[in-house]
């Protein structure tokens, strides 16, 4: 979406914002509310997204649009007073592995609209206070900078040990206390965080009942990533670099991709060190560490009867934003780290087209083209790394042979031969597999 001569004002607005923070990190913000004017809200309602599902109010960003200004000015106006009120966010369930369910809420077009505003404000702060360590949720900054970030790092050290870290339930169990007091070391501007506290309150509506959570970020909301950026920022970035570091023997990264943390270590001896006193760390702000799930891996580069499979018994691999982490030769022969996608990934995404093509079968036969060729892109523009083309490949066979078995058990009068398959993949081939994402390209951003 191209800028507008407002959205570029904006812009310099912003970045005065930062520069200010940048200048003086110690100083407690309590003045921001008048950053958030008519410009302002209408370049937030420019980035908002307008094909997501409508709140509880039912209403849609086109009919929003109708009579923005009107509703814009309304809207500040409510701001300004105090008068806004957060309406609760609509609950829904998207399916996960093995019949489970996710919930995720869906607040109201216009409430998008502000927390965006409030979140460009915010996010123009706190982008000059979090780490380097941190990914997620950042404007310039992507899953796969932080792979490359991890790989490099790993690379650098020949190898080590792994901590995974899982957080059990984290943007439901964040605690608003822990939050607050979090924000009042940089933000204390009245109208801001006034708002903050009413998105944190504001209830859940499900089957008809409206709940008010005592935990956790706004559901499904625009401000929700930075909210948990800002409370892991300090809860573990902080704590990592100025605690936890300076104590090491050896080399050691964290990388953290919002809840998903890995922690690499040149040495098993302070592997073992933080791995003993982390879940203490995350138990004193109210975080559990799934039991299971956060694990030591050691991975050391192979060598001696490593190279033929044998060496030290353990696990030689681990996952981290949807890829296993692994070593492997190069072309010349080298060790490596290689990235390929994690199993339990690879078979959702199987999946998942198995049943799409199970339950549109009978769609046009062009259609089911178009929308199969959609996901195989949509999935190769983020699996699409240095190194993973044979899971890739895996993929797009696994959609051809899908598509192939269900276009084959339409009704009997629909079955064609072999013949008409063959002249169908010609005519309509589903996009092959393509790298992306080079590693090199990544490893040379600055």
């Amino acid at each position: 979406m191209k800028e507008t001569k407002g959205s570029e004002g904006i812009s310099t607005r912003l970045r005065r914002i930062a520069k200010m923070a940048r200048e003086h990190p110690g100083w407690v913000l309590t003045t921001l509310a008048h950053h958030i004017d008519m410009d302002l809200l209408r370049e937030a309602y420019r980035r908002t997204r307008k094909d997501g599902a409508t709140g509880v109010d039912g209403q849609t960003a086109k009919s929003y649009g109708r009579e923005l200004e009107k509703n814009l000015a309304d809207l500040h106006e409510r701001l300004k007073s105090g008068r806004y009120y957060a309406p609760p966010v609509r609950r829904v369930y998207i399916p996960k592995d093995r019949g489970k369910q996710r919930a995720l809420g869906i607040p109201t077009f216009e409430d998008k609209v502000l927390q965006r505003a409030v979140g460009m404000v915010l996010e123009a702060v706190y982008e000059e206070d979090f780490s380097e360590s941190s990914y997620g949720f950042r404007p310039g900054r992507s899953a796969h900078d932080a792979l490359s970030r991890l790989r490099s790092e790993v690379m650098k050290m020949r190898g080590g040990w792994v901590i995974e870290v899982d957080i059990e339930r984290f943007f439901d169990t964040l605690d608003h206390k822990h939050l607050r007091s979090f924000l009042d070391e940089r933000v204390r501007d009245g109208v801001v965080r006034r708002m903050v506290d009413k998105w944190l309150k504001a209830g859940v509506l499900e089957r008809g009942v409206i709940r008010t959570p005592r935990s956790g970020t706004p559901q499904g909301g625009v401000i929700s990533p930075l909210l948990a950026n800002v409370y892991l920022h300090h809860v573990m970035d902080v704590w990592w670099e100025r605690e936890v570091q300076p104590r090491l023997r050896g080399r050691c990264a964290l990388v953290r991709y919002a809840d998903d943390i890995v922690l690499v270590f040149k040495h098993e001896s302070d592997a073992r060190r933080v791995m003993e006193v982390l879940p203490k760390r995350f138990e004193r702000y109210g975080l559990r560490l799934h039991p299971e799930k956060t694990r030591l891996v050691r991975f050391e580069r192979p060598r001696g009867k490593d190279d033929k499979g044998g060496g030290p018994p353990g696990p030689k691999s681990f996952d981290f934003l949807g890829f296993c982490h692994h070593w492997g030769k190069s072309r010349k022969g080298n060790w490596v780290v290689r990235q390929r996608t994690a199993r339990k990934r690879f078979a959702r995404s199987c999946r998942a087209l198995h049943i799409w093509c199970r339950n549109n079968r009978h769609l046009p036969v062009a259609k089911q083209h178009e929308v199969l060729s959609r996901k195989l892109l949509g999935h190769y523009s983020y699996f699409g790394i240095t190194g993973n083309y044979v899971a890739l490949q895996r993929l797009w066979r696994a959609a051809n042979r899908s598509w192939r078995n269900w276009l084959w058990r339409r009704s009997s009068s629909a079955r064609r031969s072999w013949a008409w398959f063959n002249a169908l993949w010609e005519r309509l081939p589903l996009p092959r597999p393509r790298v992306v994402h080079s590693i090199y390209q990544l490893s040379a951003k600055p």
